[in-house]
């Protein structure tokens, strides 16, 4: 394929690595300098912006400044220890929060807060990534760190808490999920997660990315070689 530098916008489909689309890519075009601007976790879905070449790979570290937003599915009564629907189980609560009790606790996810980040993380300390010391049974204390958020309340019928969250760089989903059980006391857990904007860029700008794991398909129809500084907000 000729002309393949450019930026991609891929839907991440449900139990697919972020990484593991950037082998699909790699193979299908023979590209091998390909960037990302923010990974997703194998549960979650939504947008994920692939960048093909060197002249879009040096976007990759402005672009993963911008704030994104999330169609979140938080599930009451199940704790786990990786926060979301593929940790372990580890506490539950038969309690069922009243609607204002979850609108009460929502209030504390609105503006600037600080969030530990979760054991299991990518994130490292010391050189260490926190969910290979988490895998090995270690616990360590974590500074925490300024996000920005805003949370709406979509619908609640208990056991499913359904949020559209907006948030800065580096906030964790999960760890929202997780801290509202606490504080409701009732145990809570992740259980759906789609990102429907990173940047200026939305879910329905994205390809299905299940079709990036289809042989010689064709990708230059999809690539946007029109990238440039002004898709980045100031």
């Amino acid at each position: 394929m000729d002309n393949l530098e450019g930026m991609l916008l891929v839907d991440k489909p449900q139990g697919r690595t972020s990484f593991s689309l950037i082998h699909a890519l790699r193979k299908l075009t023979g590209v091998k300098k390909i960037g990302h601007t923010g990974t997703l976790d194998p549960f979650a879905t939504g947008v994920m912006i692939l960048l093909l070449g060197r002249a879009y790979t040096r976007f990759s570290d402005k672009l993963l400044l911008e704030d994104k937003e999330y169609d979140a599915k938080v599930t009451l009564g199940v704790s786990t220890d990786t926060y979301d629907c593929d940790g372990k189980i580890v506490a539950r609560s038969k309690k069922k929060p009243t609607l204002t009790q979850i609108e009460d606790v929502l209030s504390f996810f609105q503006g600037e807060i600080e969030q530990i980040p979760p054991m299991f993380s990518a994130k490292k300390i010391g050189g260490k990534k926190l969910y290979s010391l988490a895998r090995a049974g270690q616990i360590i204390d974590r500074d925490p760190a300024r996000v920005r958020v805003k949370t709406e309340l979509l619908n609640y019928t208990y056991p499913n808490l359904h949020l559209k969250i907006a948030c800065s760089k580096g906030t964790y989903i999960r760890s929202i999920a997780h801290e509202i059980g606490e504080k409701l006391r009732a145990c809570a857990h992740l259980g759906q997660l789609k990102r429907t904007r990173s940047g200026l860029f939305t879910i329905d700008q994205c390809l299905d990315g299940n079709l990036l794991y289809q042989d010689a398909f064709d990708i230059r129809p999809y690539l946007n070689h029109s990238f440039n500084e002004s898709f980045i907000k100031t």
